[in-house]
């Protein structure tokens, strides 16, 4: 099978002014090297554009797919509800179009893989600010697709997100026509867009309505609901918090949790809605309201996004296709049989 030719071990040493057995070491992840030198040679070949080329269109044509929110923690995303069934949907979507798709684990995201990765395309989601991987994408010439608007956007980029300032207002409108005077918002965990945009949300709603805003970080091993302890606890001037509106799924969780541990009963004292695909939620006691992302709309709207960047590089458009997210009330937030009089 003949390649396209680009930069050589010898190209990259040249630059480097290394030997090619360090670029063969650094490049393989082999060998004693210092860490510095290590990710010099590896910034040179990304500049370089080694292992850009193209292999000819006869090879089965492949997309890859990352989460690079967390890049180099070895943590496990396809757990999580949103990112498996965004998964599943962008599979198949893949699929449909005669492409196979090669998914990455979370910790090899500031590894050596991306400036060797045999992709036509990537799809990266939840990619933060000072993406490494992006960084290397971009150097090789690899179309990429967003889930999740961009920190830094450029002319020609392509990104499919919700609507999370409206989405935002939605939630924050339905509790506080639940009866809800004080709700905080649990979230502030990734450096992604969507933390950004409900957070900037959030605080421009309650400027708008004179209340202070109450943002309670959010922890992943925080089961028990610790962060809660004090916007729960009894005070004089009464509670900090009677809503919560969590951005991460196992918020609501922490969330019960934390409620149970002070007494409180929801939704006759604590309103809740939780941004979750998890389907747990609605056999829960009390069913928990939540927020659904569409991610198998959005899985699939990527990946078409991305086969035309391909295929039909002129007749793609940049910029952001917007999927409606979906705001399912229950009890805990005060609907159905659970509104508060």
């Amino acid at each position: 099978m003949c390649r396209v030719s680009g930069p050589t071990i010898a190209d990259i040493a040249r630059a480097a002014e290394v030997s090619t057995a360090t670029v063969s070491h650094a490049l393989n992840g082999t060998g004693r090297l210092a860490e510095s030198t290590r990710r010099r040679v590896r910034e040179v070949a990304t500049a370089l554009g080694y292992g850009s080329y193209r292999t000819p269109r006869s090879r089965t044509r492949t997309l890859g797919l990352a989460v690079t929110t967390f890049a180099g923690s070895a943590w496990n995303f396809v757990a999580v509800s949103y990112f498996s069934q965004w998964l599943t949907a962008a599979t198949s979507a893949a699929h449909a179009r005669g492409y196979a798709l090669t998914t990455l684990p979370a910790d090899r995201g500031a590894g050596t893989a991306w400036h060797t990765l045999s992709v036509d395309g990537m799809l990266l989601l939840d990619s933060p600010k000072d993406d490494p991987v992006l960084r290397a994408l971009r150097a090789r010439g690899i179309p990429v697709v967003f889930d999740g608007r961009p920190a830094d956007p450029r002319p020609g980029d392509v990104w499919v997100d919700n609507d999370h300032i409206a989405t935002t207002r939605e939630v924050l409108d339905h509790l506080a026509g639940s009866g809800a005077r004080r709700i905080a918002l649990h979230g502030g965990f990734g450096d992604e867009y969507y933390t950004y945009a409900v957070t900037r949300a959030y605080e421009e709603w309650c400027a708008e309505r004179g209340r202070p805003p109450l943002l309670i970080p959010f922890a992943p091993d925080d089961a028990p609901g610790h962060a809660f302890d004090r916007a729960f606890a009894d005070a004089p001037g009464g509670r900090a918090a009677d809503a919560v509106y969590c951005l991460y799924d196992p918020g609501a969780r922490q969330v019960l949790a934390a409620a149970a541990r002070h007494g409180l009963r929801v939704p006759e004292e604590l309103l809740l809605v939780c941004a979750s695909e998890d389907p747990a939620y609605a056999l829960g006691d009390p069913a928990v309201s939540t927020v659904t992302l569409r991610p198998e709309v959005i899985g699939e709207s990527a990946v078409a996004a991305l086969v035309s960047l391909l295929e039909s590089p002129q007749g793609a458009r940049p910029g952001e296709l917007t999927v409606p997210a979906a705001l399912t009330v229950r009890a805990s937030s005060g609907g159905l049989f659970g509104h508060r009089p």
